[in-house]
C-alpha cells in the first residue's frame, strides 16, 4: 500500500533521563529517509521533543538517537524507529543486574532479560504480508582479547536466532548465560543485539521497501575478572620481613573497586579484614581494565605470630567476588636456648 507525503510535523519524543550531562555528551537524532537515502541530523537535550526535520516520504524513515562521548569522542546509538504507513510498534529492552543505562551491559557469568512489546500488526490475511508479521533477529558479535566496541564492524555480526512474530504482545527471552562463542566461558569478551525488523514489501518496481529495523537493543557482556598474589607462596612461613607483593588483576570490570586485605588466620570467604594501603584500585569506565600493583612495608598490618591470610576482592554490581588468596605463617616469637649454673 502505497501512501502519500506526510507534510505534518513528526514529534519526536526523547528520554535521556540516564544520559550524563551535556559536558560529557552529545546527544543528537539522525532522521534518515528510505526511499531516497536523504539525511539529517539535529542536536537535542537529554529529555523532551523535536520536530523532525524532514517531512515524511512515501516508504517511511528512520529515526535514530545517537549520544556521543565527548572525552573520547566514541557514538552510541540509543534508540531507533522507522516510521511508515504501516509499521508495527515495538519496544525492545533488555534487562541485567548493572544498572548503567547508557550502555547496556553484563558479565559473562551473568544472567539476562530481552523483552519485546508489538502492537499495531494487522490481522486481515489479504494485507501486505509486511504488514502483518516482522522478524526478530538475534545478532551476536566477539569483539576479540582486549577488543571493545570501537575495534569492530557490526555488518560482520552472526546471525544465531531468527524468529517471526505475527500477533501483537510482550515476549520475554530470558538467558541463564550469554550465549557468545569462546572455549573459556569466564572470558567472553562481546555484545549481544536482539533486533525487530520489517519484511521486504514489495508491490511493484514502483513500491519496493526493504526491511528495516523497527526498535532494537544492545547488550555488551564483558570477561569475569581475575587475579593472582606474586611475591609469597601457599604455607610460606615468614620470620620478621615480608616480602614485596605483586597484585596481578585482570579485566576488572567497568565499574568496580577492587582492594586487597589481610586477616589473621586460614582462608575464609566473606571474613571482613583489614585493607592493605595502596591496594585499592576503583574502575569507573566503559571497558575493563587490567592493572599490576606494588605492596611494599604491608608488615606493620601483622600484630601477632600465627596463620594468616591475603586475598584480593572486587566489588561490582553483581555482589563481591574474591580473585585470590595465600595464606601463610608469621613466626617473630623469640625462643632462648640456656642453661642456669650456680657457682659454691
Amino acid at each position: 500500500m502505497k501512501v502519500s507525503k506526510v507534510t505534518t510535523a513528526l514529534v519526536f519524543a526523547m528520554f535521556l533521563g540516564g544520559v550524563a550531562g551535556a559536558q560529557t555528551y552529545t546527544n543528537f537524532i539522525r532522521q534518515v529517509q528510505v526511499n531516497s537515502g536523504a539525511e539529517w541530523e539535529v542536536p537535542v537535550e537529554k529529555a523532551g521533543e523535536q520536530l523532525s526535520p524532514l517531512a515524511i516520504d512515501p516508504g517511511g524513515a528512520r529515526f535514530e538517537l545517537w549520544t556521543v562521548r565527548s572525552s573520547t569522542l566514541t557514538e552510541y546509538l540509543l534508540d531507533q524507529r522507522y516510521v511508515g504507513s504501516y509499521v508495527p510498534q515495538a519496544f525492545v529492552e533488555v534487562e541485567s543486574e548493572d544498572p548503567y543505562v547508557t550502555v547496556h551491559r553484563t558479565r559473562a557469568d551473568r544472567p539476562f532479560t530481552f523483552r519485546v512489546s508489538l502492537s499495531g500488526l494487522l490481522t486481515d490475511p489479504s494485507a501486505p504480508e509486511a504488514s502483518r508479521k516482522v522478524r526478530l533477529l538475534h545478532y551476536l558479535q566477539e569483539y576479540g582479547a582486549d577488543g571493545n566496541e570501537a575495534t569492530i564492524n557490526r555488518d560482520e555480526a552472526t546471525l544465531a536466532e531468527d524468529a517471526v512474530l505475527e500477533e501483537d504482545g510482550a515476549f520475554s527471552y530470558y538467558y541463564p548465560l550469554s550465549t557468545l562463542p569462546g572455549e573459556d566461558r569466564s572470558k567472553l569478551r562481546g555484545e549481544e543485539t536482539l533486533t525487530v525488523s520489517t519484511l521486504r514489501d514489495y508491490q511493484g518496481e514502483d513500491y519496493d521497501i526493504p526491511p528495516y529495523q523497527v526498535a532494537s537493543v544492545r547488550l555488551q557482556v564483558w570477561p569475569v575478572a581475575d587475579g593472582a598474589i606474586v611475591g609469597i607462596e601457599e604455607g610460606q612461613s615468614l620470620r620478621f620481613e615480608t616480602p614485596q607483593i605483586q597484585l596481578i588483576l585482570n579485566d576488572l570490570y567497568p565499574d568496580s573497586r577492587t582492594f586487597a586485605q589481610l586477616y589473621q588466620g586460614p582462608a575464609n570467604l566473606g571474613q571482613e579484614g583489614e585493607p592493605i594501603p595502596g591496594s585499592a584500585i576503583v574502575i569507573n569506565d566503559a571497558v575493563p581494565n587490567s592493572r599490576v600493583l606494588v605492596l611494599d612495608h604491608w608488615d606493620s598490618l601483622i600484630k601477632d605470630s600465627g596463620e594468616w591470610t591475603m586475598e584480593i576482592l572486587t566489588q561490582t554490581p553483581f555482589g563481591v567476588d574474591r580473585l585470590a588468596h595465600v595464606t601463610f605463617t608469621i613466626d617473630r616469637d623469640i625462643k632462648v636456648n640456656g642453661t642456669v649454673t650456680t657457682i659454691e
